[in-house]
């Protein structure tokens, strides 16, 4: 019990690195807290920093969520705590202790946690978000389809309830994340990948 709570905590800590605050103060440039959008993620990264820091900070998110569960697999940990791992990571994101619990939204973070819980999960939630990322420029409403897909992907590609109760949780929470995207989306005012807009 000790061990499953020391990985679990050590998951949450290493989902509080913010990648995209990290990020954004190596290569000089604004808080992403500060400017654009005001999230801390690769798309409002992208926004004020370009294609460099956005990929930077993409890949730092997804990395943390991957290597959070991948621990978790290394130390022969079980389903469920390998699960809560995922989600520990993924709170981390949303709500990290190193940047006063204001983080970002857990695409990347998300699916990090997936490609390392359930591959094909991950993968399908990917395609899922780059088709509709192709189709209609809009990060946020290609994050909320993936959401919604991942835990019928999830049903469909595992047979692990543990990892079916985080995947539904995490979307969940994604979905949650989003309710000012939903709104903008509504109004036809959120923009699109790569726009300037604030």
């Amino acid at each position: 019990m000790l061990l499953d709570g020391l990985l679990i905590l050590t998951a949450y800590l290493l989902g509080s690195l913010s990648s995209a605050v990290i990020t954004s103060r190596l290569l000089g440039l604004p808080d992403p807290r500060t400017q654009g959008s005001g999230n801390p993620g690769a798309t409002n990264v992208l926004r004020i920093g370009g294609k460099k820091a956005a990929i930077i900070t993409l890949g730092g998110d997804l990395l943390k969520g991957l290597f959070a569960v991948l621990i978790g697999r290394m130390t022969g940990a079980n389903d469920s705590v390998v699960a809560m791992m995922g989600l520990a990571a993924f709170l981390g994101h949303l709500y990290p202790l190193f940047f006063g619990f204001k983080g970002g939204k857990g695409v990347a973070t998300g699916l990090g946690v997936l490609l390392g819980i359930a591959w094909p999960v991950g993968v399908a939630a990917l395609i899922t978000w780059l088709t509709v990322a192709a189709l209609t420029r809009y990060s946020s409403l290609s994050a909320l389809c993936a959401a919604i897909l991942t835990p019928l992907y999830t049903t469909l590609l595992t047979d692990s309830q543990p990892v079916l109760y985080m995947a539904a949780t995490l979307s969940l929470l994604l979905i949650w994340r989003h309710r000012g995207n939903i709104r903008n989306l509504v109004d036809g005012t959120e923009s699109k990948i790569g726009s300037k807009k604030q």
